[in-house]
């Protein structure tokens, strides 16, 4: 593994797609590796270092997963017992569990609606918006991806432990790691220095610097860290097969993290992983299982995969809102230096046009969002929400699609999920998030 040539790779997809800075770290075969290029914010022109903290994004929840795992090891709470006893103010608690909340099957609607954050008191958001008629799909049935989930494991923390979300993740969890706590916002903020988001604006030929993260505090759980790809890395190395002592976890828990948690679940995570163990995300990648997360924040981008039983780990953190994009031409590259990461390229068009599957036009919800699949003038299929249609739906065979966002034109992948029994679709899903169908359909396809 040659560094310089990692750095000239890195510095060069930077450029690519504008992103103003960015770190990569690899360890592969028993070496470390970290390479950085840019600055950490364009209106201060302070360059990235190799502790530069980049927001995380939902890369915080595998950190969240395992201080909670931490608890279930010390005998403080139950993977499989129902959340109402430690937590009586979470309504749905009677009919969900812990580990339910870390593999996204706990059926809670996927994101916070937009206005309910309130102070940032996490006991007084869950009881009013985590009851048993707040659910979006009954626990346990189907995978969908969960931020609001996330919101109730930190309050399970906070309630078992007595310390603030930010606390306990740091006292417990990050600084016996030797990572030096940073957040996007809370009191709990240091002076790690964090480098800030920015907004590709390619059209313009523009680049601005995002003030700061429009992180709600109620949501730190979901979203709230800042980390250095060296950081991520580190976590990482404590899931290897080849690690004796992954403390503050202990070797059972750190495996049972990463074992798959999907296998009697009907609806998995389509379009976004291969599977989902207890905080991680399960990718196929030919004879290798990799595992990892991605997230995205206000102009950043952060994705880390590792292979446990190889030992290997790759972590990329970049400050634009294009880091995505970013880690798509990376992945290839990492490959060709014997690095698995699971992804795959991002899904094109499919090559002629593919007739709609009939009963697939009408409403979705999961929670307060609600999508629309309406037809278009030219016939094909537009999917709506918030009252607009953002995006066109490219049917492949089957009940798939390409979703292409109108544009921007970024491509991901989708599908509509019918009943077995009935061959009536009664979901739409996208980016692991599971809506259901909420009436008839509004005409024939």
């Amino acid at each position: 593994m040659d560094p310089d040539r990692l750095h000239r790779v890195l510095a060069e997809l930077a450029a690519r797609h504008q992103v103003p800075g960015a770190q990569l770290a690899v360890l592969h075969g028993g070496d470390r590796f970290l390479v950085h290029t840019g600055v950490a914010d364009t209106a201060t022109g302070a360059p990235v270092e190799a502790d530069t903290a980049f927001p995380a994004g939902s890369l915080t929840k595998p950190f969240g997963a395992a201080l909670a795992m931490i608890l279930v090891a010390d005998g403080d709470v139950d993977l499989d017992d129902p959340l109402d006893g430690p937590l009586p103010e979470f309504g749905a608690g009677c009919l969900v569990t812990l580990r339910q909340l870390l593999s996204h099957t706990a059926g809670l609607p996927s994101d916070v609606p937009e206005g309910t954050a309130g102070t940032g008191d996490r006991a007084r958001w869950v009881a009013r918006h985590c009851r048993t008629e707040d659910l979006a799909h009954p626990p346990g049935t189907v995978f969908s991806y969960s931020n609001v989930g996330y919101v109730v494991v930190g309050r399970l923390v906070e309630a078992v432990t007595g310390m603030t979300w930010q606390e306990a993740v740091g006292a417990v969890l990050l600084e016996p790691l030797g990572i030096r706590p940073a957040f996007v916002a809370g009191p709990e903020r240091t002076g790690r220095p964090v480098a800030a988001g920015h907004a590709v604006q390619a059209a313009r030929g523009r680049v601005l610097s995002v003030a700061e993260q429009d992180l709600p505090e109620v949501e730190l759980p979901n979203g709230g860290l800042a980390l250095s790809a060296a950081d991520l890395v580190s976590f990482a190395r404590r899931y290897f097969a080849g690690c004796p002592d992954p403390a503050p976890l202990d070797r059972a828990t750190a495996d049972d993290m990463c074992f798959d948690q999907l296998s009697s679940i009907a609806v998995g995570p389509y379009g976004m992983a291969d599977g989902w163990g207890l905080g991680w995300a399960r990718y196929d990648d030919g004879a290798a299982d990799v595992y990892g997360h991605d997230g995205t924040g206000d102009g950043t981008h952060c994705s880390l995969r590792f292979d446990p039983s190889n030992g290997s780990a790759v972590a990329l953190t970049a400050n634009a809102n294009t880091g995505a994009r970013l880690w798509a031409d990376l992945a290839p590259r990492l490959r060709e230096l014997g690095l698995p990461v699971g992804d795959r390229p991002e899904p094109g068009a499919p090559a002629g046009p593919i007739p709609a599957p009939a009963g697939c036009l009408g409403r979705y919800a999961n929670g307060d969002t609600v999508f629309e699949v309406t037809r278009a003038a030219g016939g094909g299929l537009l999917l709506g929400f918030g009252g607009a249609p953002r995006a066109e739906l490219l049917c492949d065979p089957g009940l798939r699609f390409v979703m292409r966002e109108l544009g921007s034109g970024t491509c991901s992948p989708g599908r509509f999920v019918a009943d077995p029994l009935t061959e009536r679709i009664d979901y739409l899903q996208i980016t692991g998030r599971l809506a259901a169908r909420t009436g008839d359909d509004s005409g024939p396809a």
